[in-house]
């Protein structure tokens, strides 16, 4: 009976330790990760040139500012969903 039971054990942390590394081992969603770093890479560099030009006091911020936000329009507007 204590036999039995010991090997039932074994069999279940067999069986459960082998899921935890296939689930480990696997890359679903592996894709979205790429996409959030790569969002938020740029969003970070955007956020520096925002900063970094914030002490200028010429126009040239705002022409950027302005050359940014029509690439981006035209950036959505390309998109197309199928």
């Amino acid at each position: 009976m204590l036999n039995a039971l010991i090997r039932w054990a074994r069999a279940a942390a067999t069986r459960r330790s082998r899921a935890i590394v296939g689930a480990l081992e696997s890359e679903r969603g592996q894709g979205t990760v790429e996409y959030v770093g790569l969002i938020l890479l740029v969003s970070m560099l955007m956020v520096a040139l925002v900063a970094a030009m914030k002490g200028f006091h010429t126009s040239e911020g705002q022409d950027l500012a302005q050359l940014i936000v029509e690439k981006i329009k035209a950036a959505v507007n390309a998109l197309t969903f199928h």
